[in-house]
């Protein structure tokens, strides 16, 4: 099975062109190489994808025939990631969580926009 197409059944990417365009720019990796989006995957090789600034590494366990449920996708992949690129997921996310509203609360006020550009300008000086 392509990539690409594996990548999308496995539910790793909401669509096939979307998976086969992180294959484009170079986020999909298998042996430490950047793979087209039409090379075929083979049970059991290890490939890693890179998604929101962090390296995720799965295994191929079985090859789906096509798109499965999501309670079916173990079956099919197996996922390797080390704790600390999850870790740096979750750092992410609590950062962007500042900005996060909650559905139905609107728009933010003129003060908490100051607020929001405040703690930007502060978290950009800090580096």
């Amino acid at each position: 099975m392509r990539i690409d197409k594996y990548l999308w059944a496995v539910r790793l990417f909401k669509t096939r062109s979307q998976a086969a365009e992180a294959c484009r720019n170079g986020r999909v990796f298998i042996h430490e190489e950047a793979v087209k989006a039409a090379r075929e995957i083979k049970i059991g090789e290890v490939f890693d994808v890179k998604q929101h600034g962090v390296k995720f590494t799965y295994q191929a366990v079985g090859v789906p025939p096509s798109r499965v449920g999501a309670a079916l996708v173990p079956q099919y992949l197996s996922d390797l990631t080390p704790a600390e690129e999850k870790a740096k997921l979750t750092a992410q996310r609590s950062v962007s969580a500042f900005e996060y509203r909650e559905r139905g609360a609107g728009r933010p006020t003129k003060k908490e926009r100051r607020e929001i550009d405040r703690y930007k300008e502060e978290d950009i000086f800090e580096d």
